[in-house]
């Protein structure tokens, strides 16, 4: 972690030279080989965020989730031991969608082809005809498994079918500051999705910088600047093997408008009344693509998914605890995501627009400075794996 001798002063260049001071290569951000290489190298290989454990409230839940760029659908259920499970979302006989539902809550999964049909815990319970297979032993048509874990109520889950890490290993020491969120106490939450024409890549980094925060959020981010960080830099950066994290500057005197302070004061004083630390500010981001916000007034998540090279998702929550059980509650959580999608419909023109403007190759490199140092270190992460897969397959015919 560095810190900065003044803590209202940006952290200095100097301080994060170790990270790389070169140039970046733009093709990476664009070129759809380059992909395809972070789709096996990255996406097929790594702990992904893609639910919460307040969808499985009990036994016979489920929820289903796609991953585009991996052409999967992945079935995720709680089953009567109370286990969380994920498997392929596909019927073992002749590979149909078994569930056709994104949520609900069933003991049984049938398919609607030939009906086999199996329990929450993968195992094919009944297929008619099967004496009629030549299917010896019946346990080789259960539901193939994917590796699922659960840090701080998030889950993950990793398409490879023998991980290198364990999501503990994976995630390291910031599981426990992860587990003091909101989001590790989260009883509901507040969702929108929205798709960008844009590298998936170039969509996070705008979510990790705050240099653009006065050119692009004059408005909406007026709160975050003031007389000692005018331009709401951060105070810290920390670095911790794939993932990083940085503290958010909070002004003490945000200039905002009489409502703005209404909504900003009733979601702190509910948060305060949950019980929840008001005290951090920090920004993770959790390697590849996901990045959550520590502010228990706003605890806000964000999943950036690729579905192409030149196209990404994004999925954005707000973590809720506690009952939605007062006007007062649901003012301070509807203003706070009008105000989360106020600030990210700024920033979708400008990401398409940068995207298009690197795939026209005019620009070989990128120029990072030192306040988009997690943009750098994103990239040097990403690289690394594509390079180590390019290496280990050399000589393969492509």
């Amino acid at each position: 972690m560095n810190r900065p001798a003044d803590p209202f002063q940006p952290v200095s260049k100097e301080a994060l030279a170790f990270v790389g001071t070169n140039p970046i290569p733009a093709k990476p951000y664009y070129d759809p080989d380059y992909f395809q290489l972070e789709v096996e190298a990255v996406f097929k290989k790594t702990w992904m965020q893609i639910g919460h454990i307040c969808e499985l409230p009990q036994p016979g839940s489920f929820i289903v989730r796609e991953l585009d760029f991996a052409g999967v659908s992945i079935l995720i259920t709680r089953g009567k031991d109370d286990e969380i499970r994920a498997f392929h979302n596909v019927c073992t006989h002749r590979g149909t969608r078994l569930e056709q539902a994104t949520e609900g809550r069933k003991s049984m999964f049938s398919c609607p082809y030939h009906m086999w049909t199996f329990a929450s815990d993968g195992e094919l319970k009944s297929a008619p005809d099967f004496e009629r297979f030549y299917v010896t032993d019946k346990s080789q048509c259960n539901l193939p498994k994917i590796a699922v874990g659960v840090c701080a109520g998030l889950i993950f889950v990793n398409l490879d079918k023998s991980p290198e890490q364990s999501l503990a290993d994976f995630i390291g020491p910031l599981a426990e500051r992860l587990e003091q969120l909101p989001v590790a106490r989260a009883t509901s939450f507040s969702e929108y999705t929205y798709e960008v024409d844009a590298n998936w890549k170039l969509t996070y980094d705008n979510f990790q910088e705050n240099y653009h925060l006065r050119f692009i959020h004059p408005r909406s981010g007026e709160a975050a600047g003031g007389e000692e960080n005018p331009f709401g830099y951060p105070t810290q950066y920390g670095f911790h093997d794939p993932h990083r994290t940085q503290t958010i500057w909070s002004n003490p005197a945000p200039k905002v408008k009489p409502f703005q302070m209404f909504g900003f004061t009733k979601g702190a004083i509910m948060s305060m009344k949950d019980g929840l630390d008001m005290t951090i500010k920090d920004y993770f981001g959790i390697f590849p693509s996901l990045f959550i916000l520590g502010n228990a007034s706003t605890p806000f998540s964000q999943s950036i998914m690729p579905i192409a090279h030149n196209r990404s998702r994004s999925v954005i929550r707000l973590y809720w605890v506690g009952e939605d059980d007062s006007a007062t509650r649901r003012f301070a959580q509807e203003f706070a995501l009008a105000t989360a999608l106020d600030i990210h419909s700024e920033d979708r023109a400008v990401i398409e627009a940068g995207h298009k403007g690197l795939a026209s190759g005019a620009l070989q490199h990128i120029h990072f400075q030192s306040q988009e140092v997690l943009c750098r270190h994103l990239f040097k992460e990403v690289d690394k794996r594509v390079q180590a897969y390019k290496a280990s397959h050399a000589g393969e015919k492509q």
